[in-house]
């Protein structure tokens, strides 16, 4: 069993950063390939950027590629969404998934665990 717990989320400028991280418990963490997806209001949540279990292999949805880096510290049982340049449309609830599985899939059914979500709110 994972849980996962998320932080960093805030309201912050177009253009500015900001940092999401994930704390994750439970022994096999180190097994488990992550993601980060996103949801807006009246919105289907929509995955941002997954990890598999070494960091070895990422994806990034096309409109975050280039502004969002993910990363993960097994040794720390984290995960990190790194946020750059933000734009308006990135406003939503993000949430961190793991799936028991060491390879990152793309659909929300893939994954097993979830967190409570955290709220980004960029203004224009």
């Amino acid at each position: 069993q994972v849980q996962l717990v998320e932080s960093g989320g805030g309201l912050v400028q177009a253009g500015g950063s900001l940092r999401l991280s994930c704390a994750a418990s439970g022994s096999t963490f180190s097994s488990n390939a992550a993601a980060w997806f996103r949801q807006a209001p009246g919105q289907e949540r929509e995955i941002v950027t997954a990890i598999s279990s070494t960091g070895g292999s990422t994806y990034y949805a096309s409109s975050v590629k280039g502004r969002f880096t993910i990363s993960r510290d097994n040794a720390k049982n984290m995960i990190y969404l790194q946020m750059d340049s933000l734009k308006p449309e990135d406003t939503a609830v993000y949430y961190c998934a793991a799936r028991r599985n060491r390879s990152w899939g793309l659909g929300a059914l893939l994954y097993d665990y979830w967190g409570q979500g955290t709220q980004v709110t960029v203004s224009s």
